[in-house]
């Protein structure tokens, strides 16, 4: 390979990263006119500028921006293949922060037994559970997640995932709520007040698709940020609440004073997985961690493993 010196892609790597030839001569330990020359080199190479300046600041032509990820990507790899292979994980020593990412209903059922094994294998270690407000993987790219709890999307074509559990919604009320009386008829179902729990605020969901094929709608007068608070809403009220059937896994305070019932209709099953950025692939702490979030949750959801 004379005709490709890939001791060029961890300056290109730091040079988009930094946008500063000053910054990144630093972290090299290059001399600016050296970091200089190797950016003319980059530019002969690539046959783009790069970066340009902008006032007293250099920006990322377009191409650069486009490369920055398959570089970052790249020169992690090459560090990885050309360091000494990572020592067994000893995990009584382990100093390390996991963040997971996950919404409330993962948390009130998991993070509990998930913490407790942390600890006991891991003294050392801890655990960050973070909201999750949206499906963003910039988190997961750029390193404050390192594992993310929820449904496999497009967000980031990239990422790995693991199934966790399969669920399925199921419908939630009080004792003695009125539609516990008799059959469980998609009309009396309909015909139920509602309360709806949703990151984005919608208030229509699969269930609602389900209803109107069959000429149905649904009054949904509360719409709550997460699973916990429609099941608190619907413990003080009249309303039916839609949750997973994992919600009732276990002992939960929560579903203390309600009742669970299957759906009149059909709503499409729930893949929850654990997520994560190939980046973090082959390292052992992570692989530790992902092989405990599995032990974790496979066992208590295989109730709802069918859904």
């Amino acid at each position: 390979m004379d005709t490709v010196d890939l001791n060029l892609l961890p300056a290109l790597d730091v040079l988009l990263a930094e946008r500063s030839v000053t910054r990144a001569a630093r972290r090299l330990g290059l001399s600016a006119s050296a970091m200089s020359r190797t950016l003319a080199r980059l530019r002969a190479a690539t046959g783009d500028p790069l970066l340009v300046q902008a006032g007293r600041s250099l920006v990322a032509t377009p191409y650069a921006e486009a490369l920055a990820d398959r570089v970052r990507g790249l020169a992690r790899e090459a560090r990885a293949v050309l360091s000494p292979a990572a020592a067994p994980l000893d995990l009584a020593a382990l100093e390390r922060s996991f963040t997971l990412r996950a919404n409330e209903g993962f948390l009130a059922r998991f993070a509990g037994p998930l913490t407790a094994r942390v600890t006991q294998a891991a003294p050392r270690a801890r655990l960050c559970f973070a909201p999750k407000p949206d499906k963003d993987a910039g988190p997961l790219r750029e390193g404050p997640v390192d594992l993310e709890i929820g449904v496999a999307g497009v967000a980031a074509p990239e990422a790995r995932a693991q199934l966790l559990f399969r669920d399925g919604f199921v419908g939630a009320a009080r004792a003695g709520h009125p539609l516990l009386d008799g059959p469980i008829t998609a009309e009396r179902y309909a015909a139920c007040r509602h309360v709806v729990a949703s990151r984005r605020g919608a208030a229509a969901g699969p269930v609602d698709h389900a209803l109107a094929e069959r000429g149905l709608s649904r009054r949904v007068v509360a719409v709550v940020p997460g699973f916990p608070d429609a099941l608190r809403i619907a413990g003080q009220t009249d309303l039916v609440a839609l949750v997973p059937g994992s919600c009732f896994d276990g002992e939960d305070p929560l579903t203390r004073g309600l009742r669970r019932f299957d759906l009149p209709v059909r709503t499409p099953p729930i893949a929850v997985s654990a997520i994560w950025h190939p980046r973090l692939d082959a390292d052992p702490g992570h692989r530790w961690l992902r092989e405990l979030v599995m032990a974790v949750c496979r066992p208590p959801a295989a109730g709802a493993a069918t859904a």
